[in-house]
C-alpha cells in the first residue's frame, strides 16, 4: 500500500482495537487528522502493538504521530511485556534524602519508558507530569514527583533527558498546574482561585524551567483560573499566547487535553471546543473514546493549520532508537536501568490497573 501524501492535521483521535478497522482507516485518512492516541484496549503484546503502529504509520506521508499516556504507576497503558514503571512520587520521595540518586533514577525511568515505546513504534508519551503534589488532587496524586517546584523541575528534567536519550520528546502537563485543586477534570471543571503571581511562584516554575531546557510539548489543564482568565488554559489566548508563548518563551507544540472531558464542556459543543482550542493556540487537539463525536468533528470542523504548527508537530516524531526490542534488551544501558528501577520497588501492575479509585484506566485522556 502506498502512503497517501497529506500534511499533519490538527486532530488526534483514537482507534477501536488491536488492529485497524475500516472506520479507523477512514478517519485517519481525513486531512484534519494528524495523530493517534493509543489506550490499553489497543494493546495485547509487544509484537501486536508494533504491527499496529506500523500500519498506522504506513497510511500517510509524513506518518501520523502516535502517542500514549505512559507515565508509570497507575498511568501505564501497556503492561505485559513492558517494565512496570514506578509512580513518580516514589522517585520524588528519594529526593528528600538522596537527590542525586533520585535524579539518576528519574533519568533511568525516562530512558526505559521511551526506549520500550520507541521499540514498538510509538512516537511519544504524554509525560512528564509537572504538577505539584499538594495532596489535594486524587486524579494527580502519586503521578506528581513532589510538592516542591524545584524538586519537580530537577526530576522532570532528568526524566526528559532519559527520554531524549531513547529518541523521544517530552510533553509536560498539565499547564499551569492541576495539583492544587481536588476536583477531577474528567468529570468536573475544577476552579483554582489563586492569582497569577502565586501560580508563577510555585506551579508554573517547573514548566518555565523545562521550557528553558528545551521542552518539546506542553498540555494545558482543563482547570479554571478565574483570577487570570475566564476560560480554561486550553481555550484561552491569554494563557497560551500571551503567557506561554510570549512571556515564558515556549516554542514547542501545544496539545489540548481530551476535548470530551467534562472540564472542556464549558466552551460549548465538540466543534466549538476544537475551534476555540485551535484559535487560542493549540497545535493539536485530542478527542478520545467518542467515535461519534470524531465523525461530527471531521464533518463540521474547518481549520487551516499554520506552517509553524506543522513544524512543531513534525518535530514530535520519534527518532530511530532503538531499532527493535531484541536490540534493546541486549543493551547494557537498558538492562542496568531496568535493574536500578527494580531496586526502587516494583509497582503492582494488576492492582494499579484495577484500582477502583483510579479513573484513568477507565476514561479518556489525562
Amino acid at each position: 500500500m502506498t502512503a497517501e501524501r497529506l500534511p499533519l492535521g490538527p486532530l488526534m483521535l483514537d482507534v477501536a482495537g488491536t488492529t485497524l478497522t475500516a472506520d479507523d482507516r477512514r478517519r485517519l485518512l481525513h486531512p484534519l487528522v494528524g495523530g493517534v492516541i493509543l489506550f490499553a484496549r489497543n494493546y495485547e503484546n509487544p509484537t501486536q502493538i508494533a504491527a499496529l503502529t506500523r500500519d498506522i504509520h504506513a497510511l500517510r506521508a509524513p506518518p501520523l504521530l502516535i502517542a500514549v499516556d505512559h507515565e508509570g504507576g497507575r498511568v501505564q497503558r501497556f503492561r505485559s511485556g513492558f517494565t512496570a514503571l514506578p509512580p513518580m512520587r516514589a522517585i520524588g520521595a528519594l529526593w528528600d534524602t538522596k537527590p542525586q540518586m533520585a535524579k539518576h533514577l528519574a533519568r533511568d525511568a525516562g530512558y526505559v519508558l521511551a526506549a520500550e515505546l520507541r521499540a514498538v513504534g510509538v512516537d511519544f508519551s504524554f509525560a512528564p507530569v509537572l504538577d505539584l503534589d499538594y495532596g489535594a488532587s486524587g486524579v494527580i496524586g502519586d503521578r506528581a514527583f513532589h510538592r516542591h517546584p524545584e524538586a519537580v523541575a530537577e526530576l522532570a528534567h532528568a526524566l526528559m533527558l532519559g527520554m531524549a536519550e531513547a529518541g523521544m520528546n517530552a510533553v509536560g502537563k498539565h499547564f499551569p498546574g492541576h495539583g492544587f485543586v481536588a476536583a477531577d477534570s474528567h468529570t468536573d471543571l475544577p476552579v483554582d482561585a489563586r492569582d497569577l503571581a502565586d501560580l508563577e511562584f510555585a506551579d508554573i516554575m517547573p514548566f518555565r524551567r523545562l521550557i528553558d531546557l528545551g521542552l518539546a510539548g506542553i498540555m494545558p489543564a482543563h482547570v479554571m483560573y478565574p483570577q487570570v482568565d475566564e476560560l480554561p488554559p486550553g481555550f484561552s489566548r491569554r494563557w497560551l499566547h500571551e503567557l506561554l508563548r510570549v512571556r515564558y518563551g515556549f516554542e514547542g507544540a501545544i496539545f489540548s487535553d481530551d476535548l470530551a472531558m467534562a472540564g472542556a464542556s464549558v466552551v460549548g459543543d465538540i466543534v466549538a471546543r476544537a475551534r476555540m482550542a485551535l484559535a487560542a493556540g493549540c497545535d493539536m487537539v485530542l478527542l478520545c473514546n467518542r467515535p461519534d463525536l470524531a465523525d461530527t468533528l471531521l464533518a463540521r470542523l474547518t481549520w487551516q493549520p499554520h506552517a509553524v504548527s506543522l513544524i512543531r508537530l513534525t518535530r514530535m516524531h520519534g527518532r530511530p532508537h532503538p531499532p527493535d526490542r531484541t536490540t534493546l534488551h541486549a543493551s547494557g544501558r537498558y538492562v542496568q536501568a531496568v535493574h536500578r528501577l527494580a531496586g526502587l520497588g516494583q509497582v503492582d501492575a494488576d492492582l494499579a490497573l484495577n484500582d477502583p479509585t483510579d479513573p484513568l484506566g477507565k476514561r479518556g485522556k489525562t
